[in-house]
């Protein structure tokens, strides 16, 4: 079943029949069995990685893992793939190895390793392949980490041995990408040379954005710290503050909630913290009276 024909008037020839639009429902339902695998397979590592990131949050340690995104390639880019490179249906599996994919993304270049590092120290993926277009960017400018690994999901049919793509790239990196992508796909990559040569010129004022950005990286990583534990005392304050409607009365509790914004203006974490120990102590006071009643 080789794919023998391009997309002629809204249609794709694999040998056996056609792929119309929204094809019909055998070829569909042939399509969904292929691919829901993959499916499961992003929707299980995607929640994976966001517990990873909330065990950092959790632990008060910085974590190297800005966001993770997850796709199944969608029926056309496959098409698209199994027509450029004369692939048959039934070698799908075997010769496309990024039907499913996860970005994630870091804030700093150093972090790409450090992401790297987790995934080989994971016993529930195994690496197929990497390629560090990091360090060896294509010609074109592109620079990423990626990762071809085998994961497996269980379906109703018992394990099924997977090959997932893993992109880890720093967020400049991902918005240059992002445009050359969409450029390409106008172009159908035939892009000007003068439009590949900004783009390369683009590529390389990305590298000294992340070089500058990590010369400063303790700095960042200080005010991000500083950012959460205020987020986390305005918090506890909040929470105290709610709670004390239960057990003081109004005009009370108004009172206290005009001060906190009073010192809120202050912008003063230390003022902060200060004031969530002198909440605690009224709290406390007003506990205490309600038990003695």
């Amino acid at each position: 079943m080789i794919l023998t024909h391009s997309l002629i008037y809204g249609k794709i020839s694999l040998g056996y029949g056609y792929f119309y639009g929204g094809g019909n429902d055998m070829e569909m339902v042939k399509w969904r069995e292929l691919l829901e695998p993959y499916r499961l397979a992003i929707d299980e590592i995607m929640v994976k990685f966001e517990y990873l990131k909330r065990e950092y949050r959790e632990k008060n340690i910085y974590c190297p893992i800005e966001t993770v995104n997850g796709r199944v390639k969608k029926i056309s880019s496959i098409l698209e793939k199994m027509n450029k490179k004369n692939i048959g249906y039934d070698d799908i599996e075997e010769c496309i190895e990024d039907i499913a994919g996860i970005r994630i993304i870091c804030q700093f270049a150093e972090d790409i390793d450090v992401v790297a590092n987790l995934i080989h120290d994971r016993s529930d993926m195994e690496i197929k392949e990497e390629k560090d277009y990091v360090n060896n960017p294509k010609d074109s400018g592109y620079r990423s980490y990626h990762m071809i690994v085998y994961y497996t999901v269980m379906t109703l049919s018992g394990e099924k041995k997977l090959k997932v793509e893993l992109q880890i790239r720093t967020l400049a990196m991902n918005f240059w990408a992002t445009i050359e992508h969409s450029l390409q796909y106008k172009y159908s990559g035939n892009m000007p040379v003068d439009l590949r040569s900004k783009l390369k010129d683009a590529s390389a004022a990305v590298l000294a954005l992340d070089s500058e950005m990590s010369s400063i990286r303790n700095e960042i990583l200080d005010a991000q710290n500083l950012f959460i534990k205020k987020a986390e005392v305005v918090a506890d304050i909040l929470n105290n503050i709610e709670n004390l409607y239960n057990i003081a009365s109004e005009r009370e509790v108004e009172k206290i909630q005009s001060e906190f914004y009073k010192v809120y203006k202050r912008d003063s974490i230390d003022d902060l913290r200060r004031f969530r120990v002198h909440l605690d102590n009224i709290a406390e006071g007003y506990k205490a009276q309600s038990l003695s009643l």
